[in-house]
C-alpha cells in the first residue's frame, strides 16, 4: 500500500479478502500501517493461505473458503470478512460487526437487493472463554450468493 496515488491501505484487507480465491500466488505489503493484518487470522479460519512476515503476507490462492465462524477486529477486517463470507461455501457468522456501521452502514442490505443470501442478527451470545466475562455480540450471518430474487424474506444463510 502506498499513499495516493499508490494503492489505498483502507481496501489492503478488501482485497485479500479476493485475493484468497484468486489463481496463483500474490504479494501485499503494507507500507503505512505495518500492524493492519488482523484479518489474516480470520480468513484462515474460512481455509485462506495467507503467510505473514512482517508487514507483507503471500496470499496463495484457494479453490473454496469455507464458512466458519469469525470476529472482525475493525471497519476494514469487517468488510473483508463479508466478501469472504459470500465467496465461501457453507455458513458464515462474523461477530462484532458493529464496526461495519462506521462505514458501511446498512451493508448486509444492499447485498440482500443484489442477491446475496446474507442477514444481520439482533444478537448472539459469545462463545465463554475459561476466563472470560459472556458478552453480547451483534453479528451478520452470510454466505454464498444465492439466485433467488431480492424481494423474497431472506432465509438463514446457506452456502453453495
Amino acid at each position: 500500500t502506498q499513499p495516493h496515488p499508490g494503492f489505498p491501505t483502507d481496501l489492503q484487507a478488501q482485497f485479500m479478502a479476493l485475493l484468497s480465491i484468486a489463481d496463483g500466488n500474490s504479494i501485499i505489503t503494507e507500507k503505512i500501517y505495518t500492524e493492519r493484518f488482523l484479518h489474516v487470522a480470520e480468513l484462515s479460519r474460512m481455509g485462506a493461505q495467507v503467510y505473514r512476515q512482517g508487514s507483507t503476507a503471500v496470499i496463495s490462492g484457494v479453490r473454496h473458503l469455507h464458512g466458519a465462524p469469525v470476529m472482525a477486529s475493525d471497519l476494514r477486517a469487517s468488510a473483508c470478512l463479508v466478501l469472504a463470507a459470500l465467496a465461501a461455501e457453507g455458513e458464515t457468522t462474523i461477530s462484532r460487526v458493529y464496526h461495519l456501521d462506521r462505514g458501511y452502514s446498512g451493508m448486509e442490505r444492499v447485498l440482500a437487493s443484489l442477491g446475496a443470501d446474507i442477514e444481520r442478527c439482533k444478537e448472539t451470545k459469545a462463545e465463554p472463554a475459561e476466563d472470560a466475562v459472556p458478552a453480547m455480540l451483534p453479528s451478520i450471518r452470510g454466505a454464498g450468493l444465492t439466485s433467488r430474487a431480492a424481494q423474497e424474506p431472506l432465509a438463514k444463510a446457506e452456502g453453495n
